[in-house]
């Protein structure tokens, strides 16, 4: 095994510490996920990993991204034991929800798997909007190390990239983007607070 299968190693024990913790607060009640985020971002990564899969996209590269959908499934699951992990399900989120599901529907028409992965990256852009948008106004009801762990797990995957197409780098790009909104808005009260 090479330095990036390593790499890769390494970049899934760090996302499945981040996945732990955030499972752990939400059993304590101390995060409280959006459900519909959650679902969507465990079905949009799983599709994307079966199109890249059949796709004969790295399966080294392709392993983050099934954790990007199978980690967030358990959360989804993890949410309905703690009574205390509730949130509000609004209109915003069905809409997220919505828009979501549409774009997993087009892919379905599509018989490309470049298509298919991009709309499942639209998708889960869709339906992390809710969870963005909570935890701009609620911080404190989300867990920040889970997005530091996933961040810092993805840049850990980019060396092991070696064809830089849709197949092997999409969801890798969105993930990057994805969880650096998710620190700005869990952290930006910390950051650029003047003292």
């Amino acid at each position: 095994m090479d330095y990036l299968h390593w790499l890769v190693v390494l970049s899934i024990l760090i996302t499945l510490g981040g996945a732990f913790a955030y499972i752990r607060d939400t059993l304590f009640g101390k995060t409280k996920p959006n459900k519909v985020s959650w679902f969507l971002w465990a079905l949009a990564p799983l599709i994307s990993t079966g199109a890249a899969l059949s796709a004969k996209a790295d399966p080294w590269v392709t392993t983050r991204v099934f954790l990007a959908g199978f980690l967030p499934l358990i959360v989804f699951i993890a949410s309905f034991v703690s009574k205390e992990s509730y949130w509000k399900i609004t209109l915003f989120d069905i809409i997220c929800g919505i828009f979501s599901v549409i774009a997993l529907i087009v892919w379905l028409m599509f018989n490309s798997f470049q298509l298919a992965i991009l709309f499942a990256v639209i998708a889960d852009g869709f339906a992390a909007l809710p969870t963005i948008y909570k935890a701009w106004k609620f911080p404190r009801t989300e867990t920040g190390l889970t997005y530091i762990a996933s961040f810092v797990s993805t840049i850990l995957i980019i060396p092991s990239i070696l064809v830089w197409n849709i197949e092997n780098s999409a969801f890798q790009i969105y993930l990057l983007i994805v969880n650096f909104l998710l620190l700005t808005a869990v952290y930006r009260k910390k950051i650029f607070t003047i003292k």
